[in-house]
């Protein structure tokens, strides 16, 4: 079996889209079908026009599908990526992920491997805390949460980023300092392990 695992992810300055990259780098390495997707945006065109930062990482997104909540129905895992906000999931994963009532009714993800990564302006900018409020949606999904064990050695050495609860990056407060080459690994890392396991289910 090479189960199907998507990526959802929303990236304002590019920084989540490398780290989702290196996410499904992962999948496939360990043997499953990834699934990128990002969720709609809600920023009016206006306001993307006006920063060349975002309009930058809006084009190097162009080729990345939205997601449609009828997707989740047809996967066997799911890895999501928000950049942090005051310590929580960015308006547009909140968003996304309030629209999935009908998925939750069908039990369309329950005991499905699930993890999470994210980005944050500083070393304490809410990393953990913004992983955990993703964590939450997926357990009443019934989702399985998986986060990054310490086998993985990069969790240990790492002085910027990477959770046991989940891959992170600290991206400054102008979201100009990519995620790191120990930041990509870990990342990897996770989406080897969601790969893996979801081949072992088979649900």
């Amino acid at each position: 079996m090479s189960p199907r695992i998507m990526i959802l992810y929303y990236s304002m300055f590019g920084n989540n889209y490398i780290m989702a990259k290196a996410v499904f780098e992962g999948i496939k390495e360990a043997g499953g079908q990834p699934m990128l997707r990002t969720v709609p945006e809600l920023l009016p065109q206006e306001a993307i026009d006006k920063d060349p930062r975002i309009k930058k990482a809006k084009d190097m997104q162009k080729g990345v599908q939205i997601a449609k909540v009828e997707e989740l129905e047809k996967i066997d895992g799911i890895i999501l990526g928000s950049p942090t906000r005051f310590g929580n999931m960015c308006a547009q994963m909140r968003n996304f992920l309030d629209q999935t009532g009908g998925i939750w009714a069908k039990g369309s993800l329950i005991d499905k491997p699930a993890g999470v990564f994210c980005s944050t302006a500083s070393l304490h900018g809410g990393q953990e805390t913004t992983l955990v409020s993703m964590m939450f949606t997926l357990l009443h999904h019934g989702a399985i949460v998986m986060g990054i064990p310490y086998s993985v050695p990069e969790l240990v050495a790492t002085t910027r980023g990477g959770t046991p609860y989940g891959p992170t990056a600290v991206v400054g407060t102008m979201g100009d300092a990519a995620p790191t080459e120990t930041d990509l690994k870990i990342a990897k890392e996770l989406g080897k392990r969601i790969s893996r396991i979801a081949s072992k289910t088979g649900v």
